[in-house]
């Protein structure tokens, strides 16, 4: 029998997406599937929308607020898969992403391959997603893997990946302390577990750029970074874990270097454990860099008003190109409805 895959989505305050969401799991050409959505305590109508969808094969359910990590570890316990696929209430599956990656795996191989994929940022229309190539894009063994995100600054986004259920319950539950990076402290362990990733360029996935008030923005939030850092430290002991080298200190060093910015100088106590951490793996971290298009900020404003403008301006433009999509989505959206209008009023007319 066909492994039996099943679809994981939390959600919160998600009405806008959560429609989206759901018709690219159900439209998934893997016919062995069951799709759970944990509806994480919203406040808006997350769950009377995805009740719509609601059947043999989709179950919602509804929680307290207990955050992204709880929600995902409660749909997990529920679930039935041999294989786990996340995916978050916002983003997108192509249709035959998941069976493009089952059928990859070839005879001989165990259930501790991980299985990964492409992926590519969106706002409204898929047709438009930028897909950028990085070196983890390949099959990997699980030192090498970590090695390049860490040293390069690299992350592969959640629902790329499928998880054996072997894998899942190897790698432990989600770590509920994390309010950010929790998927990326998550799949280390998944890792870890693992005989190493096998890449699947054919299969694809389409993640909605973030928006300011959301879980991948950390903005000025004091819980994000403390969050962030718990992470960084946990990512440094998974990879030092499977090798402890030059290479591997230099990686987390220039990992370490890259979060830096975050942290420094608001908050000082972060800053002294970061720069503690790092002589430990003999290394120092240098004041951080600002891109020079704000870099000539600092003499005439500050350091911290430089650093507020690298953050935000950019987050404006996004906001600028986000709209424009938008708008463009709604225009090609009542055009395709005119031209099925009056293609349905032209064969009536001919019948």
């Amino acid at each position: 029998m066909k492994p039996l895959v099943s679809i994981l989505i939390p959600a919160l305050n998600a009405e806008q997406w959560i429609a989206y969401a759901l018709q690219s799991a159900i439209a998934q050409t893997w016919q062995r599937k069951e799709i759970i959505v944990v509806d994480d305590g919203s406040r808006d109508r997350t769950a009377e929308v995805a009740r719509r969808y609601a059947s043999k094969e989709v179950a919602v359910v509804s929680t307290e607020n207990q955050g992204a990590a709880a929600a995902r570890n409660h749909a997990l316990q529920l679930s039935q898969g041999d294989y786990i696929q996340y995916l978050d209430a916002d983003d997108l599956l192509a249709p035959a992403k998941i069976e493009r990656q089952l059928a990859a795996l070839r005879e001989v191989d165990s259930r501790r391959i991980l299985l990964s994929s492409p992926w590519g940022c969106f706002y409204y229309r898929t047709l438009r997603a930028h897909f950028v190539r990085t070196s983890l894009w390949e099959d990997l063994s699980p030192v090498e893997w970590l090695l390049r995100k860490m040293g390069e600054r690299l992350f592969i986004q959640t629902a790329t990946w499928l998880v054996s259920r072997e894998l899942a319950e190897a790698a432990g539950p989600w770590d509920t302390r994390l309010y950010y990076d929790d998927d990326g402290e998550y799949f280390c362990r998944v890792l870890l577990a693992s005989e190493g990733t096998r890449f699947v360029p054919e299969a694809t996935v389409f993640v909605r750029s973030a928006a300011w008030n959301s879980l991948s923005y950390v903005g000025n939030s004091d819980k994000k970074k403390d969050s962030l850092l718990l992470s960084m430290k946990l990512h440094i002991h998974y990879l030092r874990s499977l090798e402890d080298s030059e290479r591997v200190r230099k990686a987390c060093l220039a990992y370490m270097q890259a979060w830096y910015g975050y942290f420094y100088p608001e908050r000082p106590e972060h800053v002294a454990e970061l720069q503690g951490l790092a002589a430990q793996l003999q290394g120092r971290l240098e004041v951080p860099r600002l891109r020079w298009k704000y870099a000539w900020m600092i003499p005439v404003f500050g350091w911290k008003a430089a650093k507020g403008a690298q953050m935000v301006l950019p987050k404006i433009k996004a906001s600028c190109t986000r709209r424009w999509d938008k708008a463009m989505y709604k225009l090609e959206a009542r055009q395709r409805a005119i031209g099925h209008a009056t293609h349905v009023t032209s064969a009536a007319y001919q019948d």
